[in-house]
């Protein structure tokens, strides 16, 4: 049983991550890592709050919340790995490929959970869509098409989305990064990615320094190595409407997954209409207690991490050659040369 967690940055995910571990382990020993002073009177569900991780250390942490900006992980990571803690790294898991192996190698050696923060890989309607694809509900899968939208200033309306780490470069921010959940996805559906085509840009008027929209063609590899299909990605902070969804187009009708009405529906051919075939209205909280769930049945040896660090990896090499094919207009390669000798390790 997790008796002592650490949480590292207190932003609003390190606050959900912070009280869903509390909700769930009400006797859990909590201590808060942040930069700026920690306050008089720290929170009632907080035992301590430190400004180092020397002093966190001290409080012997069995598990740690990576929730710090992006940039910041592996400084947090690394360390605590060599120190014997458990880590369940926020999204992305860095924000470059450099450390990010050395932090695998270390947790396996170790023997620690690594699990990286993708939490809609625990939707439930995510989940039916994948088996719907696995049953081959649309017979072969043609091609592709996935949108990820909402207003930045839209998505913490307490707070100036100028100062956000989506809004800075600096933090690790931009569409790529803080909306990577959607290339974890689509990779968990069809496989390793062989090359990616993109555009990424600055197309608003948002007093931001990184990117607000990017569009992405990838090519997923077959078992033989040659590209088997192709899947179109567009993703942006400028949509009022905000949207999150995936069709795939396939040999006997098409299939669509809505991540904002935890609904999947099919398309028949010679139907009329949509039909649905799965919903599932899911709250905020549900993906992130399921994901808190999963991680204390990994720690406790019940399961092994649906999302561990080597995915994470794996949407880093992907993002990196985004960025190439965004800068020399071409199309640019994947390096998955090592993803399945580190996974096998990981997970050894």
């Amino acid at each position: 049983m997790l008796e002592r967690l650490l949480i590292v940055g207190l932003g609003s995910i390190g606050a959900r991550h912070a009280r869903l571990a509390r909700e769930l382990l009400p006797n859990l020993e909590i201590t808060v890592l942040r930069h700026g002073r920690c306050p008089e009177k720290i929170d009632p569900g907080f035992s301590y709050c430190v400004n180092s991780l020397s002093e966190a250390l001290c409080h012997n942490p069995q598990a740690a919340v990576i929730s710090n900006p992006a940039t910041l992980h592996l400084e947090a990571a690394i360390p605590l790995a060599r120190a014997g803690v458990h880590l369940l790294v926020e999204k992305p898991i860095a924000d470059t490929t450099h450390g990010v192996a050395e932090l695998i190698e270390l947790c396996r050696a170790h023997r620690l959970i690594l699990m990286t923060g993708y939490n809609l890989r625990f939707l439930p309607s995510l989940q039916r869509f994948r088996e719907l694809l696995e049953e081959k509900r649309v017979e072969r899968v043609l091609s592709v098409r996935a949108e990820i939208g909402q207003f930045l200033p839209s998505w913490r309306p307490d707070s100036d989305y100028r100062q956000t780490v989506s809004a800075k470069a600096a933090l690790g921010g931009g569409v790529l990064l803080e909306l990577s959940h959607d290339i974890d996805y689509l990779r968990w559906l069809f496989g390793e990615v062989g090359w990616v085509s993109a555009i990424q840009r600055k197309q608003s008027d948002l007093e931001i320094d990184v990117e607000d929209t990017a569009h992405l063609t990838f090519g997923f590899e077959g078992a033989d190595g040659v590209t088997s299909l192709m899947a179109n990605l567009n993703m942006d902070f400028l949509r009022h409407d905000t949207t999150r969804c995936c069709t795939v187009i396939g040999e006997k009708g098409s299939l669509r997954w809505n991540a904002l009405t935890g609904t999947v529906d099919l398309f028949e051919p010679g139907a009329h209409a949509w039909q649905t075939m799965f919903s599932h209205q899911h709250q905020r909280d549900d993906s992130y207690l399921a994901q808190w769930r999963h991680f204390l049945n990994c720690i406790a040896g019940a399961e092994t991490p649906l999302v561990c660090g080597v995915d994470g990896l794996a949407v880093l090499r992907i993002i990196e050659a985004a960025r190439r094919s965004s800068t020399t207009g071409a199309i640019e390669m994947v390096n998955n040369s090592n993803n399945g000798s580190l996974q096998t390790k990981e997970m050894a």
